[in-house]
């Protein structure tokens, strides 16, 4: 029986012996020897983390990486499973979306101002009958004169339309992603939204850095009872503390996040995941909007457990986040490095390795020390 107050706990004859040998060798404390070998094993039992579908994340767990789809599938359903294969082919965890209700999001005047479309994403967004109807009968007179589309009198309205996905896209997307055994959610931007794709029991819910001062949408989701993902870009410490207090740490990730597209090199700020690691009881992570890779490879050494980034298939492809994102090669770099640096990183007490042993006997002539 454990005394009062303490609890027992039993360990491996490996444990016993490393613990003989390190205060033997290394002159430890048992108080800090316990305290470095408990962080080696018993990571997962000592740190806070969240679970998605299964998987475990947080400080000791693989890096979860996030494939964001985000619009820059321009309407294609089609162009959605191009970009959930290459996910799945170079080892993302899940991909995710973002879905608005336009009336909800945007204002009146937001939705008339003028707007070119490309003639394939108007086409594409005509099929699948993703305009209002009065829109859709105006645009098809239009097109069948065979204008250019700069000469078509489209909206900023119609292109919100024709880039989001109704409840029948999102069947397919859903069955798609259970077929490549995937995990797939969203960002909603309106309190319908989240009504929307809570008919998919989606895993979770991700925040996007613009609603996290949005009390009323972040309640709508706390109420689902999901985990949730919050991005910080354009945010204080102010506001993000607010936020934290009103969700609860509990089944909570924090992503350091600059909302600038592609995001300059001096304004990556990646020493906020520090600051954010220190500051709350949860797992934090990093969504990157860099043109490149290495400041994503720079926040997994520095202990973000999520890594999110937008992916494409064609970084010249139409839309304002393609510059943003990665293609297939760089994202299969980033799902390398996030399997590899925590292996590199290794442990934090210093010791003599295995296969140090038999180079040291053969090359250090004199043991003073």
């Amino acid at each position: 029986m454990p005394k009062e107050n303490f609890v027992s706990l039993t360990v491996s004859e490996d444990f016993v012996n490393r613990l003989d040998e390190a205060r033997k060798n290394n002159k430890y404390s048992r108080q800090e020897f316990l305290t470095d070998i408990l962080k080696e094993y018993a990571p997962i039992s000592t740190q806070p983390h969240v679970t998605i579908d299964g998987k475990n994340i947080g400080s000791g767990y693989p890096v979860y990486v996030i494939a964001e789809i985000g619009i820059n599938h321009n309407g294609s359903v089609e162009i959605v499973k191009k970009m959930i294969d290459m996910a799945v082919e170079t080892g993302c965890d899940a991909v995710k979306f973002q879905k608005r209700t336009i009336k909800s999001v945007y204002s009146p005047e937001e939705l008339v101002k003028p707007r070119e479309i490309p003639m394939d994403v108007l086409r594409n967004a005509i099929s699948r009958k993703a305009l209002p109807k009065e829109r859709e009968g105006l645009l098809k007179k239009f097109i069948g004169k065979n204008l250019p589309s700069s000469e078509i009198p489209t909206t900023n309205g119609d292109q919100k339309y024709a880039l989001e996905f109704g409840e029948n896209d999102y069947r397919e997307i859903d069955k798609y992603c259970k077929e490549r055994e995937i995990t797939w959610f969203a960002s909603p931007w309106d309190l319908d939204s989240v009504d929307f794709l809570e008919k998919f029991n989606t895993s979770c819910y991700k925040i996007a850095s613009a609603s996290l001062t949005d009390k009323g949408l972040l309640k709508k989701i706390k109420e689902t009872g999901k985990p949730i993902i919050l991005s910080t870009g354009m945010s204080t410490m102010e506001q993000i503390n607010k936020a934290v207090d009103f969700l609860g740490e509990e089944n909570l990730i924090l992503l350091h996040c600059t909302s600038t597209y592609p995001t300059p090199e001096q304004e990556q700020d990646l020493n906020v995941i520090k600051t954010l690691k220190k500051e709350f009881d949860c797992p934090i992570g990093y969504s990157g909007h860099e043109a490149g890779i290495h400041p994503t490879l720079a926040a997994i050494t520095l202990g973000a457990c999520v890594i999110e980034r937008h992916i494409t298939l064609d970084r010249s492809m139409y839309g304002s986040d393609q510059r943003a994102s990665l293609e297939q090669d760089g994202l299969n770099k980033v799902c390398r490095a996030a399997r590899k640096i925590p292996l590199y990183l290794g442990k934090s007490n210093k010791t003599v390795q295995e296969s140090e042993i038999p180079v040291r006997a053969g090359l250090r002539k004199k043991a003073d020390f």
